[in-house]
């Protein structure tokens, strides 16, 4: 389970985890027994909690016996003195953002493997937040890049220069989700009296995926044991007196697949 996997190192940020469910505390104890869960799962009687944070699911039928009560998928961050300060909600129940994803967008360092490219323009570390997936499992593919001395590059949506741009290839059982750019600053040109909106600091780009948990990604990764990600990153580097060939560099993931856990215990 993602979550019990990033318990240490949400630990070793001062961050402590616990999980709300629905589910009666027999299944949940089941549950836990079963994948060596060490945080706490809160069983939530009636819904009643989930309906205070205003999450509760109203998209599923009372006559639903199994999933009546379930609340929209997500997470909420709080403070040391409950005070909610983020959160994060999927498209569908069937969709969980995990613990990684969630730290990347927030800015917070990850304890993944990581690939560094170096130009004399940019230094760019590549990594996926997650190295093992499941069908409904939505992560992220982060690239931290870092201008050289007094150079920058284009922001997205600048004319008449290549702005910095990730592509992801497509491919079956693989959704891609808008990339998520930091905000950019001006940059006056002053030979040309330009002002233009670039990055010349370090900064992330975080790319969501999705695990496509519908009956055709499901029959699409029937079998598949691995995925391989492959993705482009174009841009045009430029300092104060010269603009640099804009170049396109070639990026790969590759995450390990892992079924389900369908098995549910007896309230």
């Amino acid at each position: 389970m993602e979550l019990q996997g990033r318990v240490a190192e949400l630990k070793r940020q001062g961050l402590s985890l616990a999980a709300v469910s629905y589910d009666p505390v027999a299944v949940l104890a089941d549950f836990s027994k079963r994948r060596g869960i060490t945080f706490p799962l809160l069983s939530d009687p009636g819904s009643a909690t989930i309906k205070r944070y205003g999450i509760f699911n109203t998209t599923v039928p009372e006559t639903n016996q199994q999933s009546y009560g379930i609340p929209f998928p997500g997470t909420f961050m709080l403070d040391t003195k409950g005070v909610v300060t983020s959160r994060v909600f999927e498209q569908a129940y069937q969709e969980r953002t995990t613990v990684g994803s969630i730290m990347a967008r927030l800015g917070n360092k990850t304890e993944v493997q990581a690939t560094t490219m170096s130009s004399p323009q940019l230094e760019v570390t590549s990594f996926a937040t997650d190295s093992t997936v499941a069908p409904g499992t939505q992560f992220s593919l982060v690239l931290d890049v870092r201008p050289a001395r007094r150079v920058h590059v284009y922001a997205p949506g600048v004319t008449g220069y290549k702005p910095i741009a990730l592509s992801v290839e497509a491919q079956p059982g693989l959704v891609t989700r808008g990339a998520q750019y930091p905000p950019s600053e001006d940059y006056h040109f002053k030979p040309l009296n330009e002002h233009v909106q670039v990055y010349q600091r370090p900064f992330r780009i975080v790319q969501d995926v999705l695990i496509d948990p519908s009956p055709e990604g499901l029959a699409a990764l029937k079998d598949v044991s691995s995925l391989t990600i492959k993705g482009v990153l174009n841009y045009q580097a430029c300092d104060d007196k010269v603009c640099f060939t804009p170049q396109s560099v070639p990026l790969t993931w590759t995450v390990t697949l892992r079924q389900l856990d369908r098995e549910r215990a007896k309230p």
